[in-house]
């Protein structure tokens, strides 16, 4: 089950996915993690039951533009098809807000991933609180 939510509601689980994959796996600074996004943003929480273990966010940047960002899914459910409903749920939310193109930072290892679903790489790799990423872009068709 996804359920999208505000940062008030989101905020307890969601950080918890992220303190532990991105802080404790991948050695992200943990005062990179939090940003002013948060409480701007809609955020994704997957269930298994009552454990949450995935989270994504989308913000809208305004002219018809979002940003999808901090994807993160525990290890013990990771190739599960958890983080591709996440994403399928934030896209499907960009759209129904008007929202026609989506961007979003990955890391490098997670291209292939975005790829599968649409996401088209663009301009070089950088480096992101000391790991390797590339901007990727997805344009929605227009929903009526």
């Amino acid at each position: 089950m996804i359920l999208i939510q505000t940062w008030q509601q989101a905020s307890k689980e969601a950080y918890a996915i992220r303190k532990q994959v991105f802080i404790e796996e991948q050695g992200v600074p943990p005062e990179l993690e939090l940003d002013d996004f948060d409480p701007l943003c809609w955020h994704a929480l997957a269930f298994q039951g009552s454990e949450c273990i995935g989270t994504g966010r989308l913000v809208d940047m305004g002219m018809n533009q979002g940003q999808i960002g901090r994807m993160a899914v525990l290890a013990d459910f990771r190739q599960e098809g958890v983080g591709k409903a996440i994403l399928l749920k934030l896209l499907e939310l960009a759209q129904s807000k008007n929202i026609l193109s989506i961007s979003l930072h990955s890391q490098v290892t997670a291209i292939p991933f975005y790829e599968k679903l649409g996401f088209v790489t663009q301009g070089p790799i950088y480096e992101e609180a000391g790991i390797a990423h590339r901007n990727m872009i997805l344009l929605l068709p227009i929903s009526n």
